[in-house]
Formats: structure tokens, sequence, C-alpha cells
């Protein structure tokens, strides 16, 4: 009856659960869905010209899409390691693609391809996003909360 409870304690404690993550990683993940959804929208529009992301598709996307595709690894593996040392290596690469995403967004936002007048709303989420995902993969860093795992506490040792 004992071993029972014991098994079902450690398959509770192994089962992910949303309540681990925390700001950053929330931000990060807004952030990342930010980018999906802009995918799908109008990017440039001019007189006769309506572009999205794979009209124009180049390397803004794709950095966009590594940013998008590191925040969802970020959050995926703080649910899922029992370390902290994945999340946070996530987390460092997540900043830099985050801050490479934030230069091509910022640079997509400005440019205006085969003659068009305006950018959309699709330019202006994915800018939103990769700002979502570069602050939220630094909080996700800055945090420093303990670990949800207790420490081992080890038995003392004799004394000789």
């Amino acid at each position: 009856m004992a071993r029972a409870g014991a098994r079902g304690g450690r398959r509770a404690a192994r089962r992910a659960s949303l309540r681990w993550l925390r700001a950053g990683e929330l931000l990060a993940a807004a952030g990342a869905a930010c980018i999906v959804v802009s995918l799908f929208e109008r990017w440039y529009e001019g007189p006769g010209v309506k572009l999205d992301a794979w009209d124009t598709f180049g390397p803004g996307v794709v950095l966009l899409l590594a940013a998008a595709s590191a925040a969802v690894a970020l959050v995926l593996s703080t649910l899922s390691e029992r370390t902290v040392a994945v999340p946070v290596a996530l987390g460092v690469w997540c900043v830099w693609l985050g801050l490479l995403a934030l230069v091509a967004a910022v640079v997509r936002a400005f440019e205006r391809p085969e003659h068009t007048t305006s950018a959309c709303v699709g330019v202006w989420l994915a800018l939103a996003g990769a700002t979502a995902v570069l602050a939220g993969a630094w909080q996700a860093l800055r945090d420093e909360r303990p670990s949800r795992y207790e420490p081992i506490a080890p038995d003392p040792r004799p004394r000789p």
C-alpha cells in the first residue's frame, strides 16, 4: 500500500503543470503566438498589391520563425525538464534569437517591397511578437526562484 502511494506521488511530481511557467516563459509564448499569427496576416499594401509574410519571404521571416521556435522550446523545456540546465541554455539562445528577430522585424517594418505604400497589421504584430520573445526570455533568465524540486539533504557525516 505504501509503495503504491509512493509511486503515485512520483508520477504526480513528474506530470507537467502550467503552474511551473513563470512570467518570462508566458511572455515568450505570447510573443511566439503573435509571430505565428502575423505570418498569416497582411504585411504590406499598395495600389493593387497586398502582400503577406509568405509573399515577401526572406531572412527576416526566417529569423522570426527561429525566435518563435526557440520560445516554444523554452516553454516546453520548462514544463518537461527536471533540472534547470536545459531551460537556461534555451533561454540564452532565445535571447539571442529574439534580439535578431527584433532587428529583422524593425527592418521589415521600415522597408516597402514591390512598390507598396503602407505596412499593415502583420508587420506590427511580428514586431510586437519579437519584442515579447526577447523580453520574456530575458525575464526567464533573470528569475531566480528556486527549483520546483526540493534539494537533496545528505545525512551528516559521523564525527571520527
